[in-house]
């Protein structure tokens, strides 16, 4: 059977993406070399997100931006298609891949969503690897802060404004035993309120996943999306319209747009093994694998 595969990296108006097109190659070829090799779509998206976490790149994990109090906090989610198992966590401080925490929630309690020191203290207790502070708070962190206090905004960290290199991450797949999965991870929003929370971490909202459907990734204002569930709406057309993924994630991204006039955008792998791309901002940041032919793009609207 197929396999298919696609990570992001954030969306907005993106300068030079360019700078992007090795680290999103790397990843998105060592999550193909998994599914090639037959591993499960949980695996790969759970391994592809903790690389870009791993990577300053992108506002996730060490790459996390600065809330108003100058500290990095941490959400995510991830999503198994086959049992609609899942598991979140938000506002979480030290922990390297926060993704792969939100599994532990998944796999090792009987909840789907922790938060703050109590989704701490369980990936502790399971041995999972904590930053200090000095590995997520940068100099450049809190200059991209400054600036935004100075503007009295909060921004995507690739809003024009913003003076970052950031953005947002996520992983969609489809495995070779017709498995869905998808993963979410961020560090929010630049200069946001102190234990603020986005869609990222929300099923249904920043990330979802069915067998019967297809696996879907968000990125964007996480407000916006919290008002549209709008993860479970692509989900749903490909289930109930027969849509494909580029349909859905179209019709999904209208749909934000007419009703809230949202900021963002979506991948979707479905479970024919067909991806797709939408977006209402500028630009988006994504890569793709479908049986070893792989695409690195920066979509532009």
């Amino acid at each position: 059977m197929s396999y298919a595969l696609m990570i992001h990296g954030g969306a907005g108006a993106i300068r030079a993406p360019e700078r992007f097109a090795a680290s999103l190659g790397r990843i998105v070829e060592a999550g193909a070399d998994m599914l090639e090799a037959g591993a499960g779509a949980l695996d790969v998206v759970a391994r592809c997100v903790a690389m870009l976490e791993d990577d300053p790149l992108y506002n996730a994990g060490r790459g996390a931006v600065l809330n108003a109090d100058g500290e990095a906090f941490c959400d995510a989610s991830i999503m198994d298609g086959r049992t609609l198992s899942a598991g979140a966590v938000a506002g979480v401080r030290g922990p390297r891949n926060p993704v792969l925490l939100a599994r532990l929630v998944m796999e090792k309690t009987q909840h789907v969503f922790l938060i703050g020191a109590g989704a701490e203290r369980l990936g502790r207790q399971y041995g999972l690897a904590f930053e200090d502070e000095s590995y997520f708070v940068t100099p450049e962190k809190r200059a991209q802060l400054a600036r935004a206090k100075a503007r009295h905004e909060t921004s995507l960290d690739h809003a024009p404004t913003a003076h970052g290199k950031l953005g947002t991450v996520g992983a969609a797949a489809l495995d070779r035993a017709g498995d869905l999965a998808a993963a979410t991870s961020t560090g929010g929003l630049v200069n946001q309120m102190s234990g603020r929370v986005g869609d990222s971490p929300v099923i249904g909202a920043g990330v979802y996943a069915d067998n019967a459907s297809c696996a879907v990734s968000c990125t964007g204002v996480g407000e916006q999306f919290l008002r549209t569930s709008l993860a479970r709406m692509a989900a749903f057309s490909v289930e109930t319209q027969a849509m494909d993924a580029e349909a859905a994630a179209r019709a999904a991204v209208a749909y934000l747009e007419r009703k809230v006039q949202g900021s963002g955008g979506l991948i979707v792998v479905d479970r024919n093994a067909r991806c797709g791309v939408a977006h209402t901002t500028p630009d988006m940041l994504f890569a793709s694998a479908v049986d070893g032919r792989i695409t690195i793009g920066a979509a532009r609207r």
